[in-house]
């Protein structure tokens, strides 16, 4: 086991979420799991049910060491977590493309999260409301104070599911071209490709009411900036550094 087992601001390292590949890109403290996780908007979620392995992507936040997601109260997926199902949620961002001087070099930069814990639905009718506006909040700052109130129907036809975090890693890649030293010399192109997600220009409905301007809480979403960026920005505002 890992030194960070044993800091306060670390998961657990056990068998389950030791980096085994490539340990030295391993992280397992806080801050680097829970700035991947903020820098996200999608996770995967897999489990089991009946013996048949699932994945679904679903919008996801985190508040503190507790992740949630939404999705329809007919899910099978969100029924099958009512009364406690082991999950395995990922993210992953992808930074580059990676051309080395030979097909086993090639590669990609990438921050990933991969977070353990007991998925459980929110049934509380006042919490899983609360829950619903901190996803808005979380995503899109104050932008729930400009709403219409879901109503009681809306609320009950969403199901909200919470998991602590039991225990999580990080793996990052960033090193770019890792070529064999004797390659170097070759005359074969190489490179570090970057890729980002990029918010673009809004598109106003066109049955939008005269007068409406582009709320000041949306004034991070600017044409040209990375969603990464800004998915990061939202999360602080809304929730402050944790």
């Amino acid at each position: 086991m890992s030194d960070a087992a044993t800091q306060p601001d670390s998961y657990p390292v056990t068998d389950r979420s030791r980096v085994k590949r490539l340990h030295e890109r391993g992280r397992y403290d806080h801050a680097a799991v829970h700035a991947i996780l903020d820098a996200a908007m999608v996770a995967h979620i897999a489990y089991v049910i009946d013996g048949q392995p699932f994945c679904t992507p679903t919008a996801f936040w985190r508040e503190g060491t507790h992740l949630y997601w939404h999705g329809s109260a007919a899910s099978r997926m969100l029924r099958a977590q009512k009364p406690g199902l082991p999950v395995c949620l990922t993210v992953t961002h992808l930074d580059s493309l990676v051309l080395a001087r030979c097909g086993f070099n090639h590669s990609v930069d990438y921050r990933s999260a991969m977070c353990f814990g007991t998925a459980h639905i929110i049934e509380d009718l006042e919490a899983k409301a609360r829950a619903l506006d901190a996803m808005i909040d979380r995503f899109y700052p104050g932008r729930n104070a400009e709403l219409r109130p879901s109503t009681a129907q809306e609320i009950k036809a969403t199901m909200v599911v919470g998991m602590e975090i039991e225990e999580a890693s990080a793996k990052i890649r960033s090193k770019g071209v890792g070529d064999e030293e004797e390659d170097y010399a070759l005359p074969i192109y190489a490179a570090r490709i970057p890729v980002t997600q990029v918010i673009g220009a809004p598109e106003p409905c066109p049955r939008l009411v005269d007068g409406v301007a582009f709320p000041e809480g949306l004034k991070g979403f600017t044409a040209g900036r990375r969603l990464d960026e800004v998915m990061v920005e939202s999360h602080r505002t809304t929730f402050g550094v944790e």
